[in-house]
């Protein structure tokens, strides 16, 4: 199954040998060890002319199974039955019927588990175009079609691990956004230099500009 967007020459470069897919055993782990690995990963898309459409993860939440915020917490179903199959695997589900969230499948199988990737920092665009869950999605072109692709580069959207300039980042741990039971769970990890967050923990003040992580200064 093919999960290809529009092209544009923002963000899109035509190699791949930077873009290497992350193994699926980083992904055989729980929830809340791999939510805060995968922030400075890169999301990356091939597009139809056959460039890359990039961005660093600054931001996701972790889910699983043992709490009411996950969606297979009480119930299994058409919907929900890729978050309960092999870790390594976007889960696309829609939200409030609008917006598409964009997950993965982690831990192990027959056990609902899997980080949501909340915000991207793309080169050279602005820095809030992917900074929520939909905003991600519709920048990206991903949809409920992408659904139980393999994450691991098995397909055209896949994730590639940390560049060495993120290799330890400095996270923010906090609580999730948008729900109403589990709230006070600390599961949501974010890039504390990023401006491409969608919501910042109470005290935690944006970076100006100048000192700010630039996903474009890893185009160099």
């Amino acid at each position: 199954m093919e999960c290809v967007g529009q092209s544009t020459p923002k963000a899109t470069q035509h190699i791949s040998k930077d873009f290497p897919a992350l193994a699926k055993s980083f992904f055989c782990r729980p929830a809340e060890v791999v939510g805060p690995d995968l922030v400075g990963c890169r999301l990356v898309k091939r597009q139809a002319d056959g460039g890359l459409l990039w961005g660093v993860i600054v931001e996701t939440e972790a889910y699983s199974q043992d709490e009411p915020a996950c969606h297979g917490y009480r119930r299994r179903s058409p919907q929900n039955e890729t978050l309960f199959g092999e870790p390594g695997r976007f889960y696309v589900y829609v939200s409030y019927g609008i917006h598409h969230c964009v997950n993965v499948v982690t831990d192990r199988p027959e056990w609902a588990n899997g980080v949501l990737l909340r915000a991207v920092a793309l080169p050279d665009e602005p820095e809030r175009v992917a900074a929520g869950p939909g905003l991600l999605a519709r920048r990206f072109g991903i949809d409920r079609g992408c659904d139980a692709l393999s994450v691991c580069g098995d397909s055209d959207l896949w994730l590639a691990p940390r560049p060495v300039e993120l290799t330890h980042p400095a996270l923010v741990t906090t609580t999730r956004i948008g729900i109403s039971q589990g709230e006070n769970l600390p599961l949501r990890w974010y890039l504390q230099a990023s401006r491409s967050v969608s919501k910042r923990a109470r005290g935690d003040r944006s970076p100006k500009l100048a000192e700010a992580f630039c996903a474009g200064s890893l185009c160099s």
